[in-house]
């Protein structure tokens, strides 16, 4: 971590010590819902990072705009690294409530990982923790059913040109195939 970030921490830290200090036995507490990047699985291969996106709300359920939002990045293991390389991000909320966390990139581990977010707005705070997965994603997967539609495509032309080299004499089925829904049986 560079100097800035590690100062951003330590400020961020100092602040909700005393916060949660100055408020014995009383807890304000802001929620915190995510809007995206839960459960969030980066692609390494690509480098790319689902953008993640929080909304700051009160007691009262209402947004809480100019919030500051920390988003703390794993230190080690599988995770993710902001643009300039630091593994904290802090930004405020907008006028909905809502923060992001913009421009971050799989760290090259892959595997589980949780971000750590907190809020504070002056006596509130409130944090979270964000699961997301970073994988080694081939560039075009193929599902189960682009795989079935394939193999009866495959069938059907082989079937087919079967048909076309014999000589189709009595007694024999013929093989139809026509564009549409995959399906085997007679012709129609």
């Amino acid at each position: 971590m560079d100097f800035l970030a590690v100062r951003r921490l330590l400020v961020h830290v100092l602040l909700f010590s005393l916060i949660q200090a100055s408020m014995p036995g009383q807890e304000v507490k802001l929620n915190i819902l995510v809007i995206a990047g839960d459960g969030a699985i980066n692609n390494l291969k690509s480098r790319t990072a689902r953008e993640t996106i929080v909304e700051v709300r009160d007691e009262n359920n209402k947004p809480v705009a100019g919030a500051s939002v920390v988003f703390l990045l794993p230190d080690s293991g599988p995770g993710l690294v902001s643009s300039n390389g630091t593994r904290m991000i802090t930004t405020m909320t907008d006028a909905n409530g809502r923060a992001a966390a913009r421009g971050l990139k799989p760290n090259g581990q892959s595997g589980r990982f949780n971000l750590q977010v907190r809020a504070n707005y002056q006596q509130s705070f409130g944090q979270i923790a964000i699961s997301q997965s970073n994988i080694v994603a081939a560039g075009a997967a193929v599902s189960g059913l682009t795989l079935a539609i394939i193999t009866i495509a495959a069938a059907a032309a082989a079937g087919t040109a079967y048909a076309v080299t014999r000589d189709s004499g009595a007694g024999r089925a013929s093989v139809g195939v026509s564009p549409g829904a995959p399906s085997a049986g007679a012709p129609r």
